[in-house]
């Protein structure tokens, strides 16, 4: 049964984030807040945590999971990044944007796209997200919180133990925080594409649709 925790949104208690970091090294799965809605997280490197997130959202292979960063610095550790890709990334992080970049070989394959070799990554800017992130260390795997069925993604913490309490480890609960997901672009091509308009901004990244 999952463990549920109340964080602040903004000021969020490091003995929980601490506790939440341990929970996803022991090979948990949680769901957690974000800029854009609640996502489901374990660790990079665990690949039964990484079978129980995919059995849960009901995802093959061909479906892009997220690695969640602190900063550019790490996206680049594990995607490739070029100059004009750089300058986009730092005008848009953190915040609510995903991006598909092509891997570098410190990921495992079993993360990618199974043809592409593509990744998703973001930074997010919601402060409990942000913590538990240098608690860890390390990205967090990632996927937002949308179940086989529903058409948007859950935003109730409550709700999501009633409905996942035998599937999760943990739930943390900092209020709502939307139910709109992240704007997604494409930047393995020449010029940036918008694979779906969510939450992040176009205007501020000088892309359209």
């Amino acid at each position: 049964m999952a463990q549920y925790f109340q964080i602040h949104a903004t000021h969020p208690q490091l003995r929980l984030i601490r506790l939440a970091a341990e929970i996803l090294r022991g090979g948990g799965l949680i769901a957690y807040p974000t800029d854009s809605c609640y996502a489901l997280g374990c660790q990079v490197g665990d690949s039964k945590a990484l079978e129980r997130l995919r059995r849960v959202r009901r995802l093959d292979e061909k479906h892009h999971l997220t690695l969640m960063c602190r900063d550019l610095s790490e996206i680049a550790a594990y995607a490739i990044v070029g100059n004009a890709q750089y300058r986009l990334l730092k005008a848009a992080t953190p915040g609510s944007y995903t991006f598909i970049l092509r891997a570098t070989r410190e990921l495992p394959r079993r993360l990618l796209h199974p043809k592409r070799k593509t990744i998703g990554v973001r930074v997010p800017s919601h402060a409990v997200a942000h913590a538990l992130l240098a608690q860890l260390n390390e990205p967090m795997l990632s996927a937002t919180l949308l179940l086989p069925g529903d058409s948007r993604p859950l935003s109730d913490a409550a709700e999501i133990r009633a409905r996942l309490e035998h599937e999760l480890d943990l739930v943390i609960d900092s209020g709502s925080c939307g139910v709109v997901p992240t704007t997604v672009v494409d930047l393995t091509g020449t010029e940036p594409l918008v694979l779906r308009k969510g939450r992040g901004s176009l205007e501020a990244l000088g892309v359209v649709a």
